[in-house]
């Protein structure tokens, strides 16, 4: 294909940067030696959230939701604390009552683009995926960066918040590839609904080129001969998901005579009581556990980052129009 002035659009560009420094070259070797033991990507349930566009730049307010309208309800929380964050002086009200107005229509509306004070916020979606081996999924890598001790982890943000999309940004060898495979990905399994599917094939026209962020980790379970996560929850560090994954409310012995009130009482006291591992295989009741190594990708066409498909599970309503619909049935009375 031939394009104006001989120069590739910057959503279609995939531009891998020949970097020489020792850290680099050691993260590429990581991540060839773990392309061969962890050959087979599996992909996870879509993840969503929100980010902004400023002067053509979209950077992610946050991202994870399970689906479209958790992402709204947060984008609305944002505006929210956007709008508390500024002055009320006659200086700032046009602002302010764009923050009020934008919020206001999320709770009513599914809305997946709006724009308030000059940016355009849209809410986008992500596809997670692992890599799987003969022994199981991929473990952290020694330079995945980790660097508190146990029971500290939370000190660590993440890196995902902020994170500008930008697919001409200069990108290892390494990441290159998996994103060139990724640019022509699509659901293939028979078990995939058609509809899915074709929403799939789809997106692989309307953005074309695809978009790494930041690591992430998780902790799965080997159940019944087969891995299975722990939880959908993804963490910043492997120790930041050994913290929260290694021990859960779901490990708590309880029958159907156990309260709700001596089960939070109890998980109370086994959690001050536990000693998060430093490794990444460990076990949990008899069940072995790992560590995994999350990676994810988001479609990027010419404007901007994909938003939800048409086939995304969306299973409820914004919440002022679920409370009118209730209330419309019956089932919530009327304020005083």
């Amino acid at each position: 294909m031939v394009y104006r002035d001989g120069r590739v659009p910057d959503h279609l560009l995939i531009n891998i940067e020949r970097r020489d420094d020792p850290v680099s070259a050691v993260s590429e070797d990581d991540a060839r030696r773990r392309s061969v033991a962890y050959p087979r990507l599996m992909w996870g349930a879509p993840i969503f959230g929100c980010a902004g566009e400023v002067d053509g730049r979209w950077r992610i307010v946050g991202l994870d939701a399970e689906e479209p309208q958790h992402a709204r309800d947060s984008l609305a929380s944002h505006l929210r604390r956007l709008l508390s964050e500024t002055p009320d002086t006659a200086e700032h009200a046009a602002v302010r009552a764009a923050y009020k107005t934008a919020y206001e229509v999320l709770d009513w509306e599914p809305v997946n683009e709006l724009a308030v004070g000059g940016r355009r916020y849209r809410i986008i979606r992500a596809q997670p995926f692992i890599r799987m081996g003969p022994d199981g999924p991929e473990p952290p890598r020694p330079t995945d960066a980790d660097p508190y001790p146990p029971g500290e982890a939370q000190r660590t943000t993440s890196p995902v918040n902020g994170f500008v999309i930008d697919p001409a940004a200069g990108t290892g060898l390494t990441d290159g590839l998996v994103r060139m495979e990724m640019v022509t990905a699509s659901y293939q399994a028979e078990s995939v609904p058609e509809d899915v599917r074709a929403d799939s094939r789809r997106a692989v026209a309307t953005h074309p080129n695809v978009v790494l962020l930041p690591v992430g980790f998780t902790v799965g379970g080997y159940v019944d001969g087969r891995w299975r996560p722990r939880s959908l929850a993804t963490y910043p560090t492997p120790q930041a998901a050994r913290d929260a994954e290694s021990f859960t409310i779901a490990d708590i012995p309880r029958d159907e005579n156990t309260s709700m009130e001596d089960l939070m009482e109890a998980y109370a006291r086994a959690r001050a009581a536990h000693r998060p591992p430093r490794t990444d295989d460990f076990e949990v009741g008899g069940v072995r556990c790992r560590v995994t190594r999350v990676e994810t990708f988001i479609r990027f066409g010419p404007d901007g980052p994909e938003g939800p498909r048409p086939s995304d599970r969306d299973s409820f309503p914004p919440p002022a129009s679920q409370v009118h619909q209730l209330r419309a049935q019956g089932l919530m009375p009327d304020p005083d």
